[in-house]
């Protein structure tokens, strides 16, 4: 991650917005407006607190809709998960690495880019993946469920990176490649959530560099 980052701007996450409502219809797009307007209150708030009075205050859209689309703020929050947060993983972590048999360039140019993004909200406010977990998970199976699912396929497809690099000369050969997809997975949440806890983009630029700096290890020289 690089340290050189501007400290305004739209936070990261939003570059990233569903875009399924593309050439659909206007029930299919006012769908896709609760879903991001959802994720944001969630976001900011967490799903206990979110308030579907504001989500809806914020969107215009009348809670007779709200209802036509979700039956309630459950089904609204597992959606969320299903189709903003995991649609954003794909497009971030899963594509990019499951074309590859370089993961540790492709891991660290994953890593730089989403530095270049980041803004001081995005560190305030941190993971939604993790954040969703922590909250959700003791008390919620259907959150449980669903974080668990998309930490599995992130944790599967850097294990699947890694042994072809392996395959293709550019992993060392003993390395364990499920070890360090865990130990991934978990360093990047921790550094998200060290940078929610202390309010500090700095500090997550930091711990971003090192972790690119780690991944130098299991390549192949």
């Amino acid at each position: 991650m690089n340290s050189n980052k501007k400290i305004k701007g739209e936070p990261w996450w939003h570059l990233w917005k569903c875009r399924r409502c593309s050439g659909q219809g206007r029930g299919e797009e006012t769908r896709q407006i609760l879903l991001q307007a959802a994720f944001d209150e969630i976001h900011k708030v967490g799903f206990q607190a979110a308030s579907l009075s504001k989500i809806l205050k914020d969107t215009g859209i009348t809670k007779g809709a709200l209802y036509h689309h979700f039956n309630n703020k459950l089904e609204l929050g597992h959606a969320v998960l299903d189709e903003v947060v995991l649609v954003f993983f794909e497009q971030v972590w899963l594509k990019p690495l499951e074309q590859t048999d370089d993961p540790i360039t492709t891991l660290q140019e994953i890593l730089k880019r989403s530095g270049d993004e980041m803004t001081e909200e995005d560190a305030r406010l941190g993971c939604p993946l993790n954040n969703l977990a922590q909250e959700m998970s003791p008390i919620d199976e259907g959150f449980r469920s669903r974080t668990v699912a998309i930490y599995d396929a992130w944790r599967e497809v850097i294990e699947a990176a890694l042994e072809r690099g392996k395959l293709a000369g550019n992993i060392c050969d003993d390395t364990d490649a499920r070890r360090i997809a865990i130990l991934f997975v978990a360093t990047l949440e921790g550094c998200m959530g060290l940078s929610k806890s202390t309010q500090s983009l700095s500090l997550l630029m930091e711990c971003g560099q090192g972790l690119i700096a780690q991944l130098e290890m299991f390549r192949e020289k």
